[in-house]
């Protein structure tokens, strides 16, 4: 082979070697952008199906909340007796109640979520005995300390919630 005869076969396989590198680019491009379109037009029916699960798990979550924030689990949940060891016991069952039955809610949420939820919960059994250490001898005045305890900060359950109500509007 002569230098001539090398340049023509190199000017033959030049055009069809960038001929052949445009085509495989262009390929993998379109390969690309259809993978991408099915991963989208999936994630848009899963999201169709399970967004309206998500919110009733966080719908179902921020009625817990509500329930566990003490004014309103002192208001639901009377004494039975005048103990105050009884009725704290019957607070702090009266959440873990509340929380075994929304406990599968979990994986619909993230973690970050739902730890923020059981703190607030863990933080409210803990302010119902701390409130149980003092001084009263009765339930109505356990009761009383309860409420006079929380009026002064803000309640775990309302923290949760504000927590909640950002991670929903997070999912528009």
């Amino acid at each position: 082979m002569t230098g001539e005869e090398i340049f023509q076969l190199f000017a033959y396989l030049l055009p069809a070697i960038v001929t052949g590198m445009v085509a495989f680019y262009f390929f993998r491009l379109h390969t690309r952008n259809e993978e991408g379109r099915r991963r989208y037009l999936l994630h848009k029916d899963t999201q169709k199906n399970t967004l309206p699960i998500r919110l009733q798990a966080y719908e179902r979550l921020a009625l817990f909340l509500e329930r566990i924030a003490i004014p309103s689990l002192v208001v639901r949940v009377g004494p039975k007796s005048s103990n105050k060891n009884d009725y704290e016991n019957l607070l702090i069952k009266s959440i873990e109640n509340e929380f075994e039955h929304n406990l599968s809610q979990q994986i619909y949420m993230t973690d970050e979520c739902w730890n923020i939820i059981k703190a607030a919960k863990s933080a409210t059994i803990q302010m119902i005995r701390k409130a149980g250490m003092s001084e009263s001898d009765t339930a109505d005045k356990l009761r009383e300390d309860i409420l006079n305890e929380t009026m002064e900060k803000q309640s775990p359950s309302a923290t949760a919630l504000a927590y909640v109500k950002k991670e929903i509007g997070e999912l528009w």
